[in-house]
């Protein structure tokens, strides 16, 4: 009996033997179809949501952006990982503070994905600095950084004006700074107050304290002081006046301005950047007038010191001048010898006027003999033979004389005289100026413009027979 070998089967148990396919086939067991990739994606999103709704994360920032849109995009990280964050526009115009790299934050939302990238990020409701360490620490790097800039330097301090005639507040109007502020401004010395309300704290204060402060620099009359005021409170609630903006408004103020932030103990970097820090409120409106009060004794004072001055110098005025007087001669002594040069000067002046006169009679007698009277008449009729020859000059050059000699001066009906043809066509009516008086005539037949003088007639018709009338240059 032969027995033939079957050789392996298809459907062994094991499987091990199962031959590859080049379609996808259900192994046994398979009780579900596959998923899509946007279907296993779309679970994965779910899962993460589901179980990730809520989260709080801490972590230092990185790579911090704010779109254009508004939306802010960042990294937190620590030690050992990383995860990309989105702080949406809303949520990123209700910080309390401005984000920067380094700071260490907690941030609390939700965590989702990005199926198009396999990706997933954290997308923040709320950011908050992790504890008041992280707070000074951003505190620290930000004040490095401006200072770095020149932003807080001492050069470019400025002095306070001594009375200024308005003062710019810059504060919240409600609440006992102002109060205490315009209180004290009455007691010392009462000015024009420009009081600009901000909110000190809280959504939006730090953008709306620096519009403030550049504000008042706008102005078209803008005040000669500005004071940045503000009670106390936590470092939280000074927050505001530590933010970029506001200390880049006060560095760049073209006013003279005093930063009156919490109290004594409190510091913000507004401090840094301000002309002058006041340790409160009130402190800064003692420094930003004097007191009127003082100010008056102080003038009452110098005013007496002045006039006894003025006294005592005229006194001494006197005095030296009476010692002086007491020195000089006696009047007559001091003018006897110029009276007595004087009368001397008088009795010699005859004299000398009588000798004067001999001298000059006895000149003329010596020149009179040569004055010869032939001399005279020669120059006289040298003088008279040039006078009849510049008369003669003068006749010959006369403009009249050339029309004795059959001459004619040609004008336009105005008298201007005409040197050129073009010139006469161009007037048209002529005048011609003869030795014993003038005719009008016209050029080639032209009409004669109207306005041309009335005494114009056309020459009469020649009668037959009669002499031809001869050219004006005819000889």
């Amino acid at each position: 009996m032969s027995v033939s070998d079957p050789g392996p089967k298809d459907d062994d148990a094991s499987g091990l033997l199962a031959k590859p396919s080049l379609l996808a086939k259900d192994a046994a067991g398979d009780n579900s179809p596959p998923f899509s990739v946007t279907e296993l994606s779309g679970a994965l999103k779910r899962t993460v949501e589901d179980a990730f709704g809520h989260v709080r994360v801490r972590g230092e920032i990185s790579g911090w952006k704010r779109h254009g849109s508004g939306h802010c995009y960042f990294t937190l990280k620590d030690e050992g990982a990383c995860i990309d964050a989105v702080l949406w526009r809303g949520q990123a115009a209700r910080l309390q503070f401005a984000p920067e790299d380094g700071a260490e934050v907690i941030a609390s939302g939700k965590l989702t994905t990005y199926p198009g990238r396999s990706k997933y990020q954290l997308v923040v409701d709320r950011l908050e600095l992790a504890g008041e360490g992280a707070l000074m620490a951003l505190l620290d790097k930000r004040r490095r950084s401006l200072a770095a800039e020149g932003l807080f330097d001492e050069v470019k301090k400025r002095r306070l004006p001594f009375l200024p005639k308005t003062i710019g507040i810059v504060t919240s109007p409600t609440g006992a700074v102002i109060r205490d502020i315009l209180h004290r401004l009455a007691d010392r010395c009462p000015t024009h107050v420009l009081v600009w309300p901000v909110p000190v704290q809280g959504e939006g204060a730090a953008a709306k304290v620096a519009a403030a402060i550049r504000g008042f620099g706008a102005m078209a009359s803008p005040p000669d002081l500005i004071i940045v005021a503000r009670g106390g409170g936590s470092i939280e609630d000074l927050w505001a006046f530590n933010e970029e903006i506001v200390v880049r408004a006060a560095a760049e103020s073209p006013i003279p301005l005093i930063s009156a932030v919490g109290h004594e103990t409190d510091t913000t970097l507004i401090d840094f950047a301000a002309d002058r820090r006041a340790p409160t409120p009130t402190a800064a409106a003692e420094m930003a007038v004097p007191v009127l009060a003082e100010l008056a004794a102080l003038l009452r004072d110098r005013g007496l010191r002045m006039r006894g001055i003025l006294t005592q110098q005229a006194a001494r005025a006197g005095e030296r001048l009476e010692a002086t007087a007491h020195r000089w001669p006696a009047a007559n002594l001091l003018f006897e010898p110029i009276a007595a040069k004087l009368g001397d000067v008088a009795a010699r002046l005859p004299r000398a006027l009588s000798a004067r006169a001999a001298h000059a009679r006895a000149d003329y007698g010596a020149v009179a003999p040569r004055l010869r009277a032939p001399l005279v008449e020669q120059r006289i009729a040298f003088a008279k033979d040039k006078l009849e020859a510049l008369g003669r000059l003068l006749v010959a050059a006369h403009p009249e004389r050339p029309l004795e000699r059959g001459f004619v001066r040609v004008t336009d009906r105005h008298g201007k005289t005409l040197l050129h043809a073009r010139d006469a066509r161009e007037a048209a009516a002529l005048s011609l100026r003869f030795a014993d008086g003038s005719v009008d005539a016209i050029v080639d037949g032209a009409r004669v413009e109207q306005g041309a003088p009335r005494s114009y007639r056309p020459a009469k018709p020649r009668t037959p027979g009669s002499a031809p009338q001869p050219g004006l240059f005819d000889e």
